[in-house]
């Protein structure tokens, strides 16, 4: 190990969820760069390791960043942790992560959990295009461009969320996007996991009253595609295209009547 920053998954709830090959890189680097230097402790502890620690969050992150890939640059390895799951994602760690790319540091990573993709696996909603948003802004006009953004947004859309600000979240979400499904995922990896598949407006109804505990994971469908009302004419047009190909009038109007909600009787007439 030299000269090297490692980026280091930590359990999201279970302290089980470590790798064997994180404990090893913890116990290995020269120092560790933590969000919560208390947090990790216990993490430290709980595996037996010693290690010095160097403090690095939002509001240290410039000064810190300087301080770390100075030490790196003179010879010492690093591992950047989060209070949980993996670094720089929605975590000032990302800072960290582009300035020893800037200055040619080579990035290792040591994946582990990650929230956003663990409740996207649990909650049952469609994953097979989605968009990761994070938190949204305290701001109310950086919260309202956000919402906005995404009014249209056909993928599903993926959150966090604190429990203090959930009901205010849901009921925003409610008013830009209306009344759509929604996958809540609370205390991931823990004893009291709990995946809670709802709509906008029963999510918004309940948690006015409710107050949820623990690092919350908002799932949310897409916009779905929207369909022109079928019209009779719509209707006919669409028998009359099966008996120019062949069909006789009492087996198209039959069939069409069967794929929307016209009676048979009304289309077979018109297409006398």
């Amino acid at each position: 190990m030299n000269k090297k920053l490692y980026v280091v998954g930590t359990p999201i709830g279970n302290l089980g969820d470590l790798s064997p090959r994180a404990v090893e890189t913890l116990e290995n680097v020269d120092f560790i760069a933590a969000e919560d230097t208390r947090v990790t402790l216990k993490l430290l502890n709980h595996f037996g390791i010693k290690k010095e620690m160097v403090s690095y969050f939002e509001h240290n992150k410039r000064e810190r960043g300087e301080v770390i890939t100075t030490r790196i640059l003179q010879g010492e390895t690093c591992a950047i942790v989060t209070d949980a799951g993996m670094p720089a994602i929605s975590d000032p760690g990302e800072d960290l992560v582009r300035m020893c790319h800037e200055l040619g540091i080579e990035v290792e990573s040591v994946p582990g959990p990650t929230a956003f993709a663990t409740a996207l696996a649990i909650s049952g909603m469609n994953t097979g295009r989605f968009t990761f948003e994070g938190f949204l802004s305290v701001s109310k006009k950086s919260r309202r461009e956000h919402l906005e953004e995404l009014v249209c947004e056909k993928r599903t859309m993926v959150f966090y969320e604190a429990p203090h600000k959930l009901s205010r979240t849901l009921d925003d979400m409610l008013e830009y996007f209306g009344n759509r499904n929604i996958a809540i995922v609370r205390e991931i990896t823990k004893v009291h996991e709990e995946v809670i598949r709802t709509t906008l407006a029963e999510a918004s109804e309940r948690y006015h009253e409710e107050k949820p505990k623990g690092e919350i994971v908002l799932i949310i469908e897409g916009k779905k595609e929207e369909t022109a009302e079928l019209t009779l004419n719509d209707a006919i047009a669409m028998a009359q295209k099966l008996v120019d190909g062949g069909m006789s009038v009492n087996a198209a109007a039959k069939e069409i009547a069967g794929a929307t909600p016209f009676k048979k009787g009304d289309i077979y007439k018109a297409l006398l």
